[in-house]
């Protein structure tokens, strides 16, 4: 199974950005040009972007859209998408502007079976984002903590054509303190739906662990805050998440 990196791009304000546990407040500004941001990751060698409208996780509807079009004249790359899209209007809109995947989260928790429509209809275009504190579904931009286990929204959206499920640990979000294996590596021995681990990817080392998680491999993982630091080298990355094992 290939292990895919999704280099981050966390739109705030039109700007591309970084939070600490997801946090407006403690957003650090690392381009006030996401088009070239989204063509630097391309320059690199990465396969895929993965691009969150925060203000829309805020507003429940997208904000950043002339920022998304610019990512989108700037790359080839495909581009999975997040943030405030919670209608079947608004899924189709983001693939009709030549989104690849869109990300549902608050949506997957409050309208399920919207979810699952839009999964049967569009396969391969619906990825379900499931963010968690202390194992539980955290919502609204992260906001607000539900009664829902993150496991249990997982296995609702079993044989539903979804493409994917983006599992983050929040509580290590942009902190760099290393990826969450166990809760990752659990969703994937869970569900048959590929989950990709996000969270607090620190090193390449982290990428190794994910890849060497027993049971069903985990598909891949979103590169944050480490990589705009520089922690994390590109080629090095490219050839761990490429090697067969």
């Amino acid at each position: 199974m290939t292990f895919t990196l999704y280099p981050a791009i966390d739109l705030k304000d039109g700007a591309c950005v970084r939070l600490l546990r997801g946090e407006m407040d403690a957003a650090t500004v690392f381009n006030t040009d996401p088009g070239n941001q989204a063509a630097a990751f391309h320059a690199m060698g990465f396969t895929h972007l993965h691009v969150v409208d925060l203000n829309g996780a805020f507003a429940g509807a997208p904000v950043n859209r002339d920022a998304v079009a610019s990512i989108l004249k700037s790359t080839p790359a495909p581009v999975q998408l997040g943030g405030g899209i919670r209608t079947r209007a608004q899924i189709d809109a983001w693939l009709e502007a030549g989104i690849s995947r869109v990300i549902l989260g608050t949506v997957a928790l409050r309208d399920p079976e919207l979810v699952k429509t839009a999964a049967r209809a569009l396969p391969g275009r619906i990825v379900v984002g499931i963010d968690a504190k202390d194992g539980m579904v955290a919502v609204e931009g992260w906001a607000e903590t539900s009664d829902m286990a993150a496991v249990d929204l997982a296995r609702a959206f079993e044989d539903c054509g979804v493409a994917a499920i983006i599992a983050t640990d929040i509580s290590r979000d942009g902190l760099k303190t290393g990826v969450n294996v166990a809760f990752t590596s659990g969703l994937a021995n869970t569900v048959r739906i590929p989950i990709i681990a996000s969270g607090g990817v620190a090193s390449v080392d982290d990428i190794r662990r994910l890849r060497a998680a027993p049971g069903t491999p985990i598909e891949g993982t979103i590169l944050g805050r480490a990589l705009y630091d520089g922690d994390i080298e590109v080629a090095e990355a490219v050839e761990v998440a490429s090697k067969n094992l």
